[in-house]
């Protein structure tokens, strides 16, 4: 279907793919993960035709369509729907000939054709692709030209679905989806006929919906079959192996020398030591696959907490003009609140937020927000909005105009902004470093509540990780709005729903949201009927007694990360301790750990005795469910 044969790139002298090689079949659903930086995109070109390989091949089966989701999104005055239909150009072309053709055998097969395109039902199924991702039938009549461009890149992506090309290159596909988007996008893309080759940083998707993982690495690839999961245990035990081997080398190697150094001069071992030279020269080093380091995220949290709450709505109501978004607003944000924001897209997430974040004034009721809170907002117009010409550090100068050159290039290289791009324009970095940016720069005032929108779109699976790792330690509250389940289910501790023009305590979990969604969208879903007790009634009842226990639930998981978090900084005071010398040299520090360990397994005891206690409240309450 798809043959990389030797591929070799360079960037302006820098080697992208050295013989870099891949084969990909008929039906193959294949993920392709990579650094942010490694060439994934610049594959994809490659593959199209748009630029030509230095050296190798890469070939296409004859007469294959290949179909791609271009950046430029439609647009103009053309219904959504008549952009998808458009899509199939075989069916527009013979319908255009069918309007004008006279000769009725000609006629005939055109009709012919079109039967076996299924072109009859083409309304019908592009409907289907338009309302997974999200547009209802109103929407489907509407102009291009009506929507955002997030939503015209659904439209791009529906239209591409739509033609069903015999392979079919997407390039992020679930960064403009919301939860509800990128389940419906799962679900068709395992039952696709065509082949698909993605690229995609969302965990999740990548374990869902692709049947291999090809791994793009020092300017090679390598597949692994399985999703990303069974791929990163394949790496790591690969890497594994990989090291052992190399000991095992470096210890021969070693003994060869040592016999080499020790008989040379010795007439009777001249032979066996001129041996071991030979052995030791014919010694290829062995090729192993090197981690790269993860460049930092920092996110600084305020030195003092404020009493809550933060912010408080009580019965308001958002929205623009005289269009009222959400109400019945009765929330509060406390300093050390870590909160999901669920919903799907144009319910009114990014509403709310404004809201929360002053941007927004209440069009009723009122929003109280403490006087001296320092916020920080990450949004994807927020990383359009950075100043292109200007450098990182010109937008570190702005913020820190008394500090020393290398405070300013210290405070870059905290959040992976190295001498290597600190000079570069704004608009000449990749999505990922204007990412850094930004967070370094929100992050620059230390404050007490981060409003996060989909702040993962451009970070590759270890930047990801990387933020996890940076808001676990975050001291601040959090309010995160993002299609990616791994990142909410890792830094946050409770849900809020948008939907019905209100924003809701979700008393479920992630699993429940996403199995209510898939429920919501299934086509042979029937409504609800009033012929008394049924398997819906069951289930409804099952999900209000799980929603009931989710509180204790939450309990126990929150004080489970407290744990690990206390019993982590336990181990680091224990590492600390143990440098040799510590306490002849800086006996004061030694003196502070000390007490600081002292401290630290006093708190683990009583959380273990917490977490022990809610873990047994929620398995006894979850036992007592199981009967419902």
């Amino acid at each position: 279907m798809l043959h990389i044969n030797d591929l070799t790139y360079r960037i302006e002298g820098r080697p992208l793919f050295t013989q870099a090689t891949l084969a990909i079949s008929q039906g193959q659903k294949v993920g392709l993960v990579g650094r942010n930086g490694t060439g994934k995109s610049t594959l994809f070109r490659l593959i199209k035709g748009e630029i030509a390989p230095d050296d190798g091949s890469i070939t296409l089966r004859s007469n294959m369509r290949l179909g791609c989701v271009d950046q430029e999104v439609p647009g103009g005055p053309t219904s959504l729907m008549d952009t998808v239909l458009m899509a199939d150009i075989e069916r527009t072309d013979l319908l255009a000939e069918a309007d004008i053709a006279t000769d009725p055998m000609r006629i005939a097969q055109i009709h012919t054709r079109l039967a076996d395109i299924d072109a009859y039902t083409a309304e019908a199924r592009a409907g289907s692709i338009l309302a997974g991702l999200g547009f209802d039938g109103d929407d489907q009549q509407r102009p291009c030209g009506d929507f955002s461009g997030g939503w015209r890149m659904r439209v791009a992506l529906a239209a591409m679905l739509f033609a069903q090309p015999d392979i079919l290159l997407l390039d992020e596909p679930t960064n403009y989806l919301d939860i509800e988007g990128a389940l419906w996008l799962e679900t068709h893309i395992r039952k696709y006929t065509g082949t698909i080759f993605v690229i995609s940083h969302d965990r999740d998707f990548l374990n869902t919906a692709v049947t291999d993982i090809a791994h793009l690495q020092h300017g090679k690839m390598t597949m692994y079959s399985g999703g990303y999961n069974d791929f990163q245990r394949r790496l790591t035990e690969r890497n594994r192996l990989d090291m052992a081997l190399v000991a095992k080398q470096e210890d021969e190697r070693r003994k060869l020398q040592d016999f080499v150094t020790r008989f040379k001069a010795q007439a009777s071992k001249a032979k066996q030591a001129q041996s071991r030279v030979k052995r030791l020269e014919k010694m290829e080093p062995m090729a192993t696959m090197v981690s790269e380091p993860i460049a930092p995220i920092q996110l600084i949290g305020p030195e003092r907490l404020l009493s809550p709450p933060m912010v408080r709505f009580d019965d308001a109501a958002l929205g623009y003009g005289d269009t009222t978004i959400i109400r019945n607003l009765n929330l509060t944000v406390d300093p050390d609140d870590r909160i999901g924001l669920l919903g799907r897209n144009g319910e009114g997430k990014t509403t709310f937020a404004k809201g929360l974040l002053g941007i927004l004034k209440a069009q009723a009721g009122h929003i109280r927000a403490h006087r001296k809170m320092r916020v920080g907002y990450f949004a994807q117009h927020e990383v359009d909005a950075l100043n292109e010409s200007a450098s990182a550090y010109d937008h570190v100068v702005t913020l820190m105009p008394d500090a020393t050159e290398a405070e300013r290039r210290a405070r870059l290289a905290s959040f992976g902004l190295g001498a290597e791009n600190a000079e570069t324009p704004a608009g000449d970095l990749s999505g990922g470093e204007k990412a850094r940016l930004l967070f370094s720069l929100i992050g620059f005032h230390k404050p007490h509540l981060l409003v996060l929108d989909e702040p993962t779109n451009h970070l590759d699976i270890d930047s990801r990780e990387e933020l996890v790792r940076s808001l676990n330690e975050y001291s601040g509250a959090v309010l995160l709005i993002s299609h990616d389940r791994a990142l909410l289910e890792a830094t946050t501790e409770r849900l809020w729903l948008v939907d019905g023009g209100t924003v809701v305590n979700y008393d479920g979990t992630l699993d429940d949201y996403r199995t209510e969604q898939a429920e919501r969208a299934r086509p042979d879903r029937k409504p609800k009927t009033d012929t008394g007790p049924s398997k819906s009634d069951d289930r409804k009842a099952r999900a209000d007694v799980r929603k009931a226990i989710a509180p204790l639930k939450r309990a126990a998981e929150k004080l489970e990360k407290a744990l690990d978090k206390a019993t982590q900084k336990l181990a680091d005071i224990d590492k600390a301790l143990a440098k040799p010398d510590l306490f002849q040299n800086d006996p004061d520090r030694a003196l502070s750990l000390s007490k600081d360990r002292g401290l630290c397994a006093k708190q683990i005891e009583g959380l273990e005795e917490d977490w022990l206690e809610a873990l047994g409240l929620y398995e006894a309450a979850e036992a007592e469910a199981a009967f419902v």
